[in-house]
């Protein structure tokens, strides 16, 4: 790798694996949503912001991401909708970006000869876990919309590979957390509430587990994965292969912050019963046996930084308001 276009760079993951191309010297395209403002996402208060190549543009337009990637040899494509509840509201939008989007940088990258294209997928595309730990053999189930978007785009990508050669790695992080993450997502949401003074705290169902990984423990994988020798035309998981319901994570958080809180069911944030996710244990054999990707954080460590970073930006976060 060399030159490198990241999509969705921008976003809460993405912006932290833009700084961590950065930081080992690769020369890196960012690839924004455009907006009249002119507004860069995260890398707006990066300080690497000065040292890349800023890119406005639609994922959904394939003008704008062809022209985008000429030049680069390596492409890391994060950019698309992430939201659950909102792909009950609007699933075509979640086709447009997330389908669409995958395959301007599928054909994108079949056109210019581009060596590595890495496709970000989800752990949500394996649906409740029918065996546990989670392999990447693991059947996929499209529980949400959004979840059924993401394995037509991780399809498509191998379609892709198998019809064309193109070299694509899929990489499928499990569930990431830590600073600059939306205020939607369930860690933000707890510590943002209780940082703010709640003690009775609206949460959806806490039955279900989650394996947790810290976001710059995930960018690395990305770049681990992106590095390994092999691995083209598979799925390779991110995870830490420990799960923690959602109600335990819940209490550890208020543990870590120093008070009691009491937990609440707010219907609006409950998903649909046959659409609810029920278990989630990662399987991290594949890339701790393909490449050097070892995480640097524990959940303890990484929610101390968690909850540190958004006590310091408190000010973003209406936590008295639900959104989709």
């Amino acid at each position: 790798m060399k030159n490198i276009l990241v999509t969705g760079a921008g976003g809460f993951i993405g912006s932290h694996l833009t700084e961590l191309l950065v930081e080992k010297g690769y020369n890196v395209k960012a690839f924004v949503h455009y907006n009249s403002w002119n507004k860069w996402g995260w890398l707006d208060t990066s300080l690497v912001k000065d040292k890349v190549e800023i890119i406005t543009g639609d994922i959904r337009d394939y003008d704008s991401v062809y022209s985008a990637m000429v030049g680069c040899d390596t492409v890391f494509h994060l950019a698309a909708l992430i939201g659950i509840p909102y792909s009950y509201v609007s699933p075509q939008a979640y086709i447009k970006t997330n389908i669409d989007g995958t395959y301007n940088v599928l054909q994108s990258a079949r056109q210019l000869g581009i060596e590595k294209v890495m496709v970000t997928s989800t752990s949500e595309t394996y649906g409740t876990a029918q065996y546990v730990p989670i392999d990447e053999k693991h059947p996929m189930v499209g529980q949400s919309p959004y979840s059924a978007t993401k394995i037509a785009a991780d399809q498509l990508s191998i379609s892709y590979y198998n019809s064309f050669d193109t070299p694509v790695k899929i990489v499928r992080p499990f569930n990431t957390y830590g600073p600059r993450q939306s205020a939607r997502a369930i860690i933000p949401t707890v510590i943002s509430q209780i940082l703010n003074g709640e003690k009775t705290l609206k949460l959806g169902n806490t039955s279900p587990t989650r394996d947790l990984t810290f976001v710059k423990d995930t960018a690395n994988g990305f770049y681990e994965i992106a590095n390994a020798d092999g691995l083209f035309g598979e799925i390779t998981n991110i995870g830490m292969s420990e799960e923690i319901t959602i109600g335990n994570l819940v209490q550890l958080i208020a543990e870590l912050i120093g008070t009691k809180i009491e937990i609440i069911s707010d219907e609006q944030r409950v998903r649909p019963g046959k659409s609810e996710v029920e278990r989630l244990f990662c399987d991290n054999a594949k890339i701790k046996a393909n490449t050097l990707w070892t995480p640097n954080y524990s959940l303890v460590s990484g929610l101390t930084e968690t909850i540190e970073w958004i006590g310091n930006n408190l000010s973003h976060f209406k936590s008295n308001i639900y959104n989709v």
